[in-house]
């Protein structure tokens, strides 16, 4: 073999390595190796403190026009502080085997920021949705006593929580309460 064929037989070093810095580049990318150094950011709604400004709180009417008083918060119960969703629209719905209807308004709370409550409007047709199935899923005996509607008001933040997670990731919703309920 002449000395230039054997010079191309070899494989080249510098080339080998290229290959293997590059691959080893790729899987550090992809997370395969070197991962868990990088956190990623939590991105989730964040429970806001009496007194704390929380940058995704949505405008109030008040707001809007420039009226009312600022809010003032209270020193005393929780260290968080409550925001609410009221539904614009009442409730309407039979219960389980039974010819009795139900009516009922129905507000959500929620001691996460705004995010919470934003998403509520956004997704409100869902959220009807998924509380008029809990309601026709509810005994008529369980609407009459307050163990029954304590009950019911679990179940029912429940499938709030259930819907914001599957369309956003996360729930949010602490508790639900009745401002009307009217049995016929």
């Amino acid at each position: 073999m002449s000395d230039k064929a054997e010079k191309d037989a070899k494989p080249k070093k510098g080339k080998g390595l290229l290959v293997k810095a590059i691959a080893g580049i790729g899987l550090m990318a992809t997370g395969v190796i070197g991962g868990g150094h990088e956190e990623k950011e939590d991105n989730k709604p964040k429970l806001v403190r009496k007194g704390e400004e929380d940058p995704y709180a949505p405008k109030g009417e008040g707001d809007k026009k420039g009226e009312g008083a600022p809010e003032v918060e209270g020193e005393g119960g929780s260290e968080y502080r409550t925001s609410y969703y009221s539904f614009e629209e009442a409730f309407t719905s039979n219960l389980r085997n039974s010819d009795a209807l139900v009516q009922f308004s129905l507000a959500a709370s929620t001691r996460r920021d705004g995010r919470v409550l934003i998403w509520m409007k956004k997704h409100e047709l869902a959220i009807r949705s998924a509380i008029l199935t809990v309601i026709a899923d509810t005994p008529e005996e369980d609407v009459y006593t307050i163990p029954g509607k304590d009950k019911l008001q679990k179940r029912l933040t429940a499938a709030i929580n259930q819907v914001l997670t599957e369309t956003e990731g996360f729930g949010g919703v602490d508790q639900v309460y009745f401002r009307a309920f009217i049995i016929q």
